[in-house]
């Protein structure tokens, strides 16, 4: 197999650093975010995507996935994750990590608990968020272990 070389050139890279405002402006998405899934407002949730979204995943075989949602699907698949706020207790505590690619591109890398009904568990997960008319929207999510999950 023989390489072939590209005769594109990347952008250049200044290496965006985000100011205090960027930093506060994120981390107020993240918690607009949080109150409404641990409200079960999936609608709310969607109203912050930006679609199709993307989601990655993997298997208990470690295989791994990626598919597209156009927001009738978003609405369904985070329908049964966040049970549309009709039943258990749910609440999230949440570490983020955000890498700024740009002013409107942010990788960010989520470390939280989650306890429903009393049980805990931690999960890991990123999101690339895409600032887009003035607005914050998460448009893909990346987490292992959904593949083959039911639903």
């Amino acid at each position: 197999m023989t390489q072939s070389r590209s005769r594109i050139t990347p952008p250049a890279d200044a290496g965006f650093v985000p100011d205090a405002a960027a930093l506060t402006e994120l981390d107020e998405w993240f918690r607009r975010y949080d109150a409404l899934a641990e409200a079960g407002d999936v609608a709310g949730t969607a109203d912050l995507a930006m679609f199709p979204l993307n989601t990655v995943t993997d298997d208990a075989a470690g295989e791994g996935s990626a598919q597209q949602l156009d927001r009738a699907a978003y609405l369904e698949m985070m329908g049964g994750v966040l049970g549309g706020g009709g039943g258990g207790d749910l609440r999230m505590e949440s570490r983020r990590t955000p890498y700024f690619l740009t002013p409107s591109l942010v990788v960010v890398f989520t470390e939280a608990e989650f306890t429903v009904d009393g049980e805990r568990q931690q999960v890991r997960y990123a999101d690339l968020l895409v600032k887009s008319g003035g607005q914050w929207r998460f448009q893909t999510m990346v987490q292992g272990g959904w593949g083959g999950q039911p639903g």
